[in-house]
């Protein structure tokens, strides 16, 4: 929230798009200590600091909800604004995936990068090649809350507001995401396809969404909605390999 607190008083987009990166860093260092160092489940750890940072958040803002309209943001720069309607969205969005995921893709392929990987596969084995796992969970918490503190200031430029509970459901989406695109894709991907094979699925779950609403449901039914689909999305797996659906497409594509 620190970014939308930045844009409210006039600080330049792209600084405060960084520091609400920075800034959303610190919850996972909190995070990660209190895992690591304080022996408290992760699981329990992040409720505890998504518990405290809602009270920070609040009291940043000041307010619950804070809008943006007529402040600058960095979908109302110039350039952009030459675009068709909807295309800023499209370009920042896009920008900004294939950033993150050319910076996580060298940083991985790093020793550092490499260590992280080994924790996560296998935490004793890592252990044993002599790489500290709590200062490598405590990183991949940082870097993970950092990439949200991201998103959630491109989502409040995007939707021009800011409010407190904007962040609820992400989770379910990023879920969704996972899915879509390792059905889509398959399981035999290297780290960076893999990436883009989950924005590709959260694209593709926004456009299912979108078609859905485009049908004449109510926007009221749109959590409804969205819990249906998810549903589908998690039993995708199961229907793949069930009925081969990927050998099906292919062999659909291969006809001439």
């Amino acid at each position: 929230m620190k970014e939308r607190f930045l844009l409210v008083h006039g600080v330049d987009p792209v600084l405060a798009t960084i520091l609400s990166f920075l800034g959303r860093m610190l919850t996972g260092l909190v995070t990660g200590l209190l895992y690591t160092k304080g022996k408290i489940p992760v699981l329990l750890a992040g409720i505890l600091t998504m518990t405290g940072v809602y009270s920070v958040n609040l009291r940043i803002l000041g307010k619950a909800n804070v809008g943006l309209l007529n402040k600058a943001t960095l979908l109302n720069e110039k350039f952009l604004q030459k675009l068709p309607t909807n295309f800023p969205t499209i370009v920042v969005g896009l920008f900004f995936a294939v950033l993150i995921i050319l910076l996580l893709a060298v940083f991985l392929n790093t020793d550092l990068g490499q260590g992280f990987i080994a924790t996560g596969d296998n935490e004793k084995m890592a252990r044993s090649l002599g790489i500290n796992t709590d200062n490598m969970k405590i990183l991949g918490l940082m870097l993970s809350n950092g990439l949200i503190g991201l998103a959630g200031g491109l989502l409040a430029q995007n939707g021009g507001y800011a409010d407190v509970n904007m962040g609820i459901g992400t989770m379910v989406i990023g879920l969704a995401a996972i899915i879509i695109g390792e059905v889509v894709y398959g399981n035999n991907l290297t780290l960076t396809t893999r990436l883009i094979a989950i924005i590709i699925g959260s694209i593709i779950y926004r456009l299912i969404l979108l078609l859905v609403l485009q049908l004449g449901f109510s926007t009221n039914d749109f959590r409804l909605i969205s819990a249906i689909i998810l549903a589908i999305c998690m039993m995708l797996p199961l229907f793949e390999k069930k009925f081969h659906v990927r050998k099906l497409l292919k062999k659909g594509v291969a006809k001439p």
